[in-house]
């Protein structure tokens, strides 16, 4: 009897953005299996419990549970959130030693499953260890991914959306580079609706050129000012997982700025980090190389350089 291809997606974390991701995995009816693993299995036992609770009122069919590294055997994709959290002040660079030797050991569990799936690697500073986990794995490039700067990106939007008075799924403008502090935001193909964002500052001479540093201030700056407020961010970064998620299960063959791999595109190699990549069923299908400004180049740069500098204590 032919069985039919389920996703199962398994999540290594069930910390409050492992478990934000579930949620909203099992709201938005995206796989049919889904898998918890925490090194502290009554917790994941427990946030499984409360998860199948809300079961019966979603859109699909689910069947969740929590389980070991030999789940990932047959998993299409594992999404790791575990980790030390970023602590008020602390930047996500600082977390680097830490979370390289958790990720290692991670990692080799999971590969003596025999996966042979896609890693979607969340924990911060995510850059690096995306760049880890797919030394560590031996899978091809393409089948290791990184959050990015697909939260960045998002966070973008929303403030743009906000001072244009315009819904933010018309605003099209993105976030490139570290997914921390030296991230930076390409005005030069930054569009609302239809409309390059310079021509509608010309347009409208009640918004100002200048009000677009202080937005991206606060985007770059926005997880050190929820961190400070609540402790963490979670709930973002969660649908922000979803979005990818769906684009590979479902072979969108979507844009989203997620870390990639770089060989040569943007003058860049051996290096992890945010830039627009169109993903499908096989992981990062093509990155899509835009022209960037001569202040963006030096800035992307610098974001790269700083990535390495850093890596070189882990590598």
């Amino acid at each position: 009897m032919n069985k039919e291809k389920v996703n199962r997606v398994v999540i290594v974390g069930t910390g409050a953005v492992g478990c934000s991701y579930a949620y909203s995995l099992i709201n938005q009816g995206v796989v049919e299996e889904l898998v918890l693993i925490d090194i502290n299995e009554a917790k994941a036992e427990g946030e499984v419990m409360d998860l199948n609770h809300g079961v019966p009122f979603a859109p699909s069919p689910i069947k969740v549970w929590s389980g070991s590294y030999q789940d990932c055997a047959n998993a299409d994709l594992v999404v790791i959130t575990a980790g030390l959290a970023q602590k008020p002040g602390e930047t996500r660079l600082q977390l680097v030693e830490k979370n390289t030797r958790i990720f290692k050991q991670i990692i080799k569990e999971i590969m003596k499953s025999g996966f042979n799936g896609i890693f979607l690697v969340a924990t911060n500073p995510v850059d690096i260890l995306t760049y880890i986990t797919w030394k560590e794995s031996g899978l091809p490039k393409e089948r290791v991914i990184g959050s990015g700067t697909v939260l960045d990106s998002a966070r973008l939007r929303f403030e743009l959306g906000k001072y244009f008075n315009v819904d933010t799924r018309n605003i099209h403008a993105i976030i490139i580079g570290e997914h921390g502090d030296t991230e930076l935001p390409v005005w030069s193909h930054a569009k609302i609706g239809i409309e390059n964002l310079d021509d509608v500052l010309e347009r409208k001479k009640d918004l100002k050129k200048e009000c677009l540093e202080e937005i991206f201030v606060n985007v770059r700056d926005a997880a050190y000012h929820i961190i400070e407020r609540k402790g963490a961010t979670y709930y973002g970064i969660g649908m922000s997982l979803v979005r990818i998620t769906k684009a590979i299960l479902k072979n969108e063959n979507s844009i989203l700025t997620v870390s990639s791999y770089l060989e040569g595109e943007y003058g860049q190699n051996d290096v992890y980090i945010g830039v627009p990549a169109k993903l499908n069923r096989n992981g990062v299908h093509e990155i899509i190389e835009i022209e960037l400004n001569e202040k963006e180049q030096e800035q992307f740069n610098y974001s790269v350089s700083v990535l390495k500098d850093t890596m070189k204590s882990v590598i």
